[in-house]
Parts: C-alpha cells; structure tokens; sequence
C-alpha cells in the first residue's frame, strides 16, 4: 500500500493503463458525488466488503478513497492482506479532492 497526495494519486492514474478506480465510502457520501469511472463498494459492509474485494482482478492496480483518507487507508491494507500488491490511498481523501467530480 502507497499513500500518495493528491498530485501523485491523479497522475499516477491518468497515466495508468491497468487503473481500477475504488471508492469506498457509504452509498449517502457517493450520493453527494464521486470520481468519475469509480466503483463503489462501501467499507462498511465488513465481511460482505472482503468478499467483493476478493472478487476482485488481482493484476489490476486500486487507486481508492473516501472521504478523509482513513477508511481507504484500511482498505488498501485489507486488500494487500487479500493478495492485491498495488493498492493506491489518496492522502487526504475525497473532501480535498480537487479533479473531476460527478453530481
């Protein structure tokens, strides 16, 4: 797992063709806007949470987030415990975020 700033995580995954873009917050925080292209799978749901990350293409590189950096912290290290190497954590989450954002 990585932490990056927001300048790295963004231009780490602009220029990432294997890129898989993770958003881990509750579905009310993604109602409120999202990264485009991001899939949501909330951290929240515990045991059902591990089981999507599972689901998961191994070989793909996770550039994920929340609202603050804390719980996509977690995240990234639940899925290198889960065989993901390349988990990427955007310092400072998606209330700094500064790029694109779909309403």
């Amino acid at each position: 797992m990585a932490d990056l700033s927001q300048e790295e995580w963004s231009a780490q995954l602009e220029s990432d063709e294997n890129a898989f873009l993770l958003d881990v917050r509750t579905p009310e925080e993604v109602e409120e806007g999202y990264i485009p292209n991001a899939t949501n799978i909330d951290i929240y749901l515990g045991q059902e949470f591990v089981a999507e990350i599972e689901k998961l293409d191994k070989t793909k590189n996770y550039y994920v987030y929340c609202r603050s950096g804390q719980r996509s912290g977690q995240a990234c290290a639940i899925m290198n415990k889960l065989g993901i190497e390349n988990a990427f954590n955007l310092e400072g989450g998606f209330m700094n975020w500064e790029g694109e954002i779909v309403e």
